[in-house]
């Protein structure tokens, strides 16, 4: 990665505006529990109090960071449609047959089976190809190849259009 702010899919932006509104959601609800550190009792109530404080320490914490994400993404501008980047939706084809369409991301935030991050091999063996390239690549149980079929999604081209 360059250091620049890089663009995330349409599919990527979907997911982090939803995951915000949710932590927005649940973080109302903590906010709406804590109470006064005078009206804290006993050790049992001012363990809880603290409980809730790093709760939603940690909201916030990921709220910051969505919210910048998407800031940057909005600067970044759409993902690459003309060669693999970060941000972009890759549908590769593997010796076997087999057809998975992927996500080309800076992080894995959560146990995203669709998501490659380009830190990963595969991931950085697909940064700057075209469809119809074979891409090489290094697994645990050894070399292994794949052909970017296209990419992008269609979502991302209407938004595009």
């Amino acid at each position: 990665m360059t250091g620049d702010p890089e663009p995330i899919s349409a599919t990527a932006r979907r997911a982090l505006e939803q995951e915000l509104a949710d932590l927005r959601d649940e973080r109302r609800l903590v906010a709406g529990t804590v109470r006064d550190t005078a009206e804290v009792g006993d050790s049992a109530d001012e363990a809880d109090e603290l409980r809730r404080a790093d709760q939603l320490d940690r909201l916030d914490r990921r709220i910051e960071d969505i919210t910048v994400r998407l800031r940057q993404a909005a600067v970044a501008g759409p993902a690459p449609t003309d060669a693999v980047g970060v941000g972009s939706t890759v549908t590769v084809r593997f010796p076997d047959g087999s057809v998975e369409t992927l996500q080309v991301g800076e992080v894995a935030e959560a146990l995203d089976q669709n998501l490659v991050t380009v830190d990963s091999p595969f991931g950085q063996a697909l940064l700057g190809h075209r469809p119809g390239d074979t891409v090489r690549f290094r697994t645990p149980g050894g070399p292994a190849s794949a052909v970017v079929v296209s990419i992008g999604e269609q979502g991302d081209q209407d938004e595009q259009d």
